[in-house]
């Protein structure tokens, strides 16, 4: 994918410059992108636009099944496509994947460090609206190998070392 025309209502761009309602329309600028994107990639792999009939096509749509995601700022609710044949696939996100990767990353990273997973739940509610059980927070850091925050950008690390001074009131 070369190239892609992204198409915004302007109620959404309005919403970025106020200052009551900007990280709702972030978010909402967020997954309007995503949802474009994820369209755009089926019409590649399917070989032609909705409605187009072609020799070149491969498939056809399915319809879209709603999936959310939860990242750093707030959870967005995505469209995925389907296909007929079932062979949909992204890389925007793994497949069974719900939250960020860089999220996933910085609990991770905090366990490493020292921080209870029942402050880890409380903090990821504060900064993030969504809570993560003890339990989940475990088993990420039991199936995965430590990996350091430090190859993130500088934005998750800047959520990592607010989310270690919150410790300190939980």
């Amino acid at each position: 994918m070369a190239q892609l025309n992204i198409t915004l209502d302007t109620e959404l761009l309005h919403g970025l410059f106020t200052k009551e309602s900007k990280d709702e329309a972030f978010s909402k600028l967020l997954e309007e992108i995503f949802n474009q994107v994820l369209i755009a990639q089926s019409t590649e792999q399917l070989g032609a636009e909705p409605y187009e009939r072609s020799d070149d096509r491969r498939a056809y749509r399915n319809g879209f099944r709603d999936r959310e995601l939860t990242t750093r700022v707030g959870t967005l609710t995505l469209r995925v496509p389907r296909h007929r044949n079932g062979n949909f696939s992204t890389t925007m996100f793994e497949r069974y994947q719900r939250s960020e990767q860089a999220l996933v990353l910085s609990m991770i990273e905090m366990v490493i460090n020292g921080v209870s997973t029942r402050k880890i739940e409380n903090i990821t509610e504060e900064l993030c609206g969504k809570s993560f059980s003890k339990s989940m927070v475990s088993d990420l850091c039991a199936g995965s190998p430590a990996q350091s925050i430090s190859t993130c950008s500088p934005g998750l690390r800047l959520i990592c070392i607010l989310a270690r001074r919150f410790c300190s009131s939980f």
